[in-house]
């Protein structure tokens, strides 16, 4: 009767834990004209939520139940495992992109702040760092995960050309 508890409780876990995980695979709705820095904060933002949930997940309180449920040979410990390791998964991805995009932080406060003829000299540099994020980060070389961050890059350097054309 014990062990059918906390399956239960295990099972309402493992369903909200699916919920996070599919929220987060989801499509992400963005503004059009929304620069790199977003980026960022968006891999920071993930990156927290899954470390909280990875920290829940350690608790001595869910490690008993666990250990629970291990000795009583339930069945619903396969599942958990699976989904344990896909949180794993997602937060060591948000950690990973986090560490990347920070390698191109100070070009976002450059892009934002600079004319467009100054601008220009840091093109080089940040394209090197892109090309160096796509080559060697183990999440970020898709061709989807490039294209957004391009895009966003893009999108701070026609933002700050035309803050320049209005303002002059």
């Amino acid at each position: 009767e014990v062990t059918e508890k906390l399956e239960e409780v295990v099972m309402i876990w493992i369903k909200q834990i699916r919920q996070v995980l599919v929220e987060s695979e989801q499509m992400r709705r963005e503004a059009d004209d929304i620069g790199p820095t977003a980026e960022l904060e968006y891999w920071k933002t993930r990156m927290s939520s899954f470390n909280s949930l990875l920290d829940e997940i350690k608790s001595s309180r869910v490690k008993k139940i666990l250990s629970i449920l291990q000795v009583a040979r339930s069945k619903t410990l396969k599942e958990w495992k699976e989904l344990d390791g896909n949180i794993t998964i997602a937060a060591n991805e948000a950690k990973d992109n986090v560490r990347y995009l920070y390698a191109l932080d100070n070009f976002f406060g450059l892009l934002a702040k600079a004319s467009p003829v100054s601008m220009m000299e840091h093109v080089p540099s940040l394209m090197n760092t892109v090309c160096m994020i796509y080559t060697t980060s183990p999440y970020y070389n898709t061709s989807e995960r490039m294209t957004s961050l391009l895009l966003k890059i893009t999108n701070q350097m026609i933002n700050t050309c035309r803050t320049y054309l209005c303002e002059g």
